[in-house]
């Protein structure tokens, strides 16, 4: 994994631990030689995640839309691009990383986890999405991720897609081991 999208807030919880665990993970990424993709924005966890890669000498690169340069304050300390919209955001995340790390985070979180797990689902990827559960943030999504599943939303071959830890050392190698699923592109009618 040369390169990992990070999704997270763009907000800063009132729990300090939060904004630390950024600040962990994207000084981890550095050591370890992983590049940050991420929302371009100095606020909130990302900017926290962002900044801390950076002081490290990390490679960042931010994609933000047009709308969200002055609203999120873009951060030009990375190698920034401004993009038209969110679906061009979010297809520049696909295309330059090599897989998907969740950190704690809001609807727009939520939104680019659902898309990633969608298109791994589907076939338009076959990269790694990890959800660094850090202080159980992420419990009651788990479950509900189980329960489609159990309903029979999610396919069986599908459940391992999300993979989840409370230690970010352990999502990391979970994730470099990463087996590609048979998505719904390449499945006949009868495994549909």
């Amino acid at each position: 994994m040369k390169r990992l999208a990070v999704y997270c807030g763009s907000a800063t919880p009132a729990d300090p631990r939060y904004m630390e665990l950024a600040r962990e993970v994207g000084a981890t990424l550095a050591a370890e030689g992983i590049g940050v993709v991420y929302g371009g924005g100095r606020l909130g966890l990302m900017g926290a995640v962002a900044g801390s890669a950076l002081l490290k000498g990390g490679e960042v690169i931010g994609v933000i839309p047009e709308a969200l340069v002055s609203a999120e304050v873009a951060n030009y300390d990375c190698d920034l691009t401004i993009v038209s919209d969110m679906h061009e955001r979010k297809a520049a995340f696909t295309r330059m990383a090599d897989g998907f790390l969740i950190l704690p985070g809001g609807v727009g979180t939520m939104d680019e986890l659902w898309e990633a797990v969608s298109w791994a689902q589907l076939g338009y990827h076959a990269k790694p999405i990890g959800v660094l559960n850090a202080f159980g943030f992420y419990d009651h999504l788990l479950a509900f991720n189980r329960h489609m599943a159990e309903v029979g939303f999610v396919r069986t071959q599908h459940t391992g897609l999300i993979m989840s830890e409370h230690e970010l050392d352990l999502l990391l190698e979970r994730m470099r081991a990463h087996e590609p699923v048979h998505p719904i592109f390449k499945m006949r009618s009868d495994e549909l």
